[in-house]
């Protein structure tokens, strides 16, 4: 692997240093300090002329405070001759405005993208977009990575499969995630009619598909003040579900979101480390997290290695 380094920013040492190992390379020398004003400092300790270098920052809360350092970090490496430039963002902020919802409202995700690649970056790998048509939004190859994989071979592991369970999608929007997790443990699937009447703000109205006796997993893309999912808990509970379990990739968790999910009838909550738990996270009995860290490995170990990338996904 010479000539692949991998460096990380601060929103997720942790993650990236899993990454690094999983990758079979260290993780590269650099230092993200900041000056008496509170500006970002970046200094990489290391030469990176012509080399493949990818750069692990999730850009979770503080999200303006990350993508600065992320920019910064995409830029230093631009200026010391890196060959290419690879943005590894396990959670892309702003995504969730992703399109123009009011007169005079912004493009955020687009915002972002035009940043990125203006600091450096030549290429992208992200995790469960919150919608796949940012890919759109890049001029650079995009490699959109998918947890239900991984998630969907946890769950066999620990419960099995079949057709005691149920997979709900909590929107919509979410059918294409939910199917192909049920595909993966061999069980229908069910999805709850919400109407949102603005930011966080969600009601579940109708559950279509049958969950009677059945074990309810409610599959989404992130979990972040927990409002729309303790609803949909509780609908599939009064629909006869005999318990429910979610799983998510994006631990946002903001706000209210573990004292709602500690006063739920939710049985567990398992998420992925794209995004580091807090400490009330982590005391939170009913949360429990998958790694996904192999998984980002292999991608950079195939992007560098010139090899596919969606046959991780076959």
């Amino acid at each position: 692997m010479q000539g692949l380094k991998i460096f990380s920013g601060n929103s997720n040492t942790e993650f990236a240093a899993k990454v690094a190992r999983a990758a079979g390379v260290e993780l590269g020398y650099c230092e993200l300090g900041r000056f008496a004003d509170g500006e970002i400092q970046v200094e990489i300790h290391e030469s990176v002329r012509g080399d493949s270098v990818f750069v692990v920052q999730s850009c979770c809360p503080p999200v303006n405070e990350n993508y600065m350092e992320l920019f910064l970090v995409l830029d230093a490496l631009k200026r010391a001759s890196a060959k290419q430039i690879t943005a590894v963002i396990p959670y892309y902020g702003y995504a969730r405005q992703d399109r123009k919802v009011a007169p005079r409202a912004p493009i955020s995700a687009k915002a972002v993208a035009d940043l990125l690649t203006s600091a450096g970056a030549t290429r992208v790998v992200c995790v469960d977009l919150h919608a796949a048509q940012i890919q759109g939004f890049f001029n650079v190859p995009v490699d959109h990575l998918f947890a239900i994989p991984t998630l969907a071979r946890a769950w066999r592991e620990r419960f099995g499969f079949g057709e005691e369970f149920v997979a709900v999608s909590p929107d919509a929007g979410g059918v294409e995630r939910t199917r192909a997790f049920a595909k993966r443990i061999e069980c229908p699937i069910a999805i709850i009619d919400k109407r949102r009447s603005g930011p966080n703000e969600a009601k579940a109205l109708h559950l279509i598909g049958d969950v009677r006796d059945k074990t309810a997993i409610i599959l989404d893309d992130m979990v972040d003040t927990a409002g729309t999912l303790t609803q949909a808990v509780d609908s599939l509970l009064k629909n006869g579900a005999k318990k429910v379990i979610a799983v998510a990739t994006h631990a946002v968790l903001s706000g209210p979101a573990i004292s709602r999910l500690a006063e739920s009838n939710i049985e567990r909550l398992f998420v992925t480390d794209t995004i580091p738990l807090s400490a009330a996270a982590q005391a939170c009995k009913k949360i429990e997290v998958i790694s996904v860290a192999p998984l980002v490995a292999e991608a950079i170990r195939r992007i560098y290695g010139n090899a596919s990338v969606s046959s991780l996904f076959d």
